[in-house]
């Protein structure tokens, strides 16, 4: 489930970006390129729809991201393992001092 949600975060990036460098940072957008089409009224709902799409894909990342760090959370939680308890041994004695006659 989270690669394909990566996938599509990654797909609605990159038509973000897409559609971020179509409009025209003066506001005029894709008019210069549709010529006479600003008779019919298309430049309008051209400028609209590319808007609406920007603040779509926007939503949709963030929905996204938002899903995806919560099924992470869920998942990746920390698991706390106990931690063996290690048994102090007494230190060795020197080799000059061992018990019994020499």
């Amino acid at each position: 489930m989270g690669t394909l949600l990566t996938i599509l975060i990654l797909l609605a990036s990159v038509l973000l970006v897409l559609v971020v460098l179509i409009q025209n940072p003066k506001g005029g957008g894709l008019s210069t390129d549709f010529g006479a089409a600003h008779q019919l009224g298309g430049v309008q709902k051209t400028n609209d729809s590319i808007e609406k799409a920007t603040w779509g894909l926007a939503g949709i990342i963030g929905v996204l991201s938002i899903v995806m760090t919560m099924i992470y959370k869920g998942e990746d939680a920390p698991v706390q393992q106990e931690q063996p308890t290690q048994t102090e041994q007494p230190a060795p004695a020197p080799a000059g001092e061992q018990g019994g006659a020499q």
